[in-house]
């Protein structure tokens, strides 16, 4: 990491246009015009995004917010009122939405909406609320919930609109981050290994071809190079065959399973940081420990002290 450049600073690379964020150099967009009809688009499309990434069932239209909360209100059982609790920051989201929508709605026919109107703030509570809750919120693969990306409806409905862009490249590069400490996991963990032969260049793909993917739109012309690239990485790394001994021990048989496992996990833990493109925090902490009990385990069947 660069101790001269700072956070913000753009320059041309390779004839692309980057803008440099905790190490990164990550490309760059112009951001949309600031007019509440991008505003108005920019949550639409944040809120579909954000049901998308976390667990089902809990995309509740807005109209229902009344039944949302009285069912979170009265129920008492721990696991069930957190899964309420999901489904009521839902509503809230759909409400929010719902409200935004119909405010630029009316400011385009001419209707003047000032700051303070009562929809307005009813607009922002909601987003507060739903932020609030957001803790309850598990992602789609059943683990931690994603705070960056919950937090980002609101975000886009109290900052200007570039800052909000802006806002998303030190995230990406966080999210990088936690994919390069993902990779280096998985070749310390297959370091001791002699069941997995070739495997560091796989993993080196799969970390490439997942942060270029990381900084890249779907609109973007080269998404049709650099979707493809992430995918046969991923699918390399997945299906790369473990050398076992004509009469395998448990031990041999035991290592290429959870080998198998692991590298399968990893891959699906980076494929939710790519498509969210957020860190994911306590995931990446949890996998690293497997890979790390993966490499002792390995070291101890080998006879190995460490």
């Amino acid at each position: 990491m660069s101790e001269s450049t700072a956070n913000g600073t753009r320059r041309e690379i390779d004839g692309e246009l980057r803008v440099y964020y905790d190490g990164y150099w990550i490309k760059h967009y112009d951001p949309p015009p600031n007019s509440e009809e991008t505003r108005k688009r920019l949550i639409q499309a944040l809120t579909r995004r954000l049901f998308n990434h976390v667990e089902h069932g809990i995309n509740i239209p807005g109209a229902r917010l009344d039944e949302a909360r009285e069912a979170y209100q009265s129920e008492t059982h721990i696991e069930r009122k957190r899964v309420n609790g999901a489904m009521l920051a839902g509503a809230l989201f759909n409400r929010a939405a719902d409200i935004f929508t119909s405010l630029v709605d009316l400011q385009s026919a001419g209707v003047e909406i000032a700051p303070d109107n009562t929809l307005m703030r009813e607009c922002g509570q909601c987003l507060m609320e739903a932020l609030d809750l957001g803790k309850m919120v598990r992602h789609r693969g059943g683990d931690e919930g994603i705070d960056e990306l919950w937090g980002e409806p609101f975000k886009a409905f109290s900052i200007p609109i570039e800052d909000f862009y802006e806002g998303r490249y030190l995230k990406m590069a966080m999210a990088m981050r936690d994919i390069d400490r993902l990779g280096t996991g998985l070749k310390d963990a297959f370091s001791t290994s002699t069941r997995f032969s070739d495997i560091d260049p796989r993993i080196d793909h799969l970390v490439r071809a997942a942060k270029r993917k990381c900084e890249i739109l779907r609109t973007d012309p080269c998404i049709f190079v650099v979707w493809p690239d992430y995918v046969v990485a991923r699918e390399q790394l997945c299906n790369i065959a473990p050398q076992l001994p004509t009469i395998p021990d448990a031990a041999a048989i035991r290592e290429v399973l959870e080998g198998a496992r692991l590298l399968r996990e990893g891959t699906e833990l980076v494929t939710h940081i790519v498509r969210a493109r957020v860190p994911m925090p306590k995931s990446t902490r949890e996998f690293l420990d497997r890979c790390n009990r993966f490499r002792q385990a390995v070291c101890k069947s080998n006879g190995e002290g460490r």
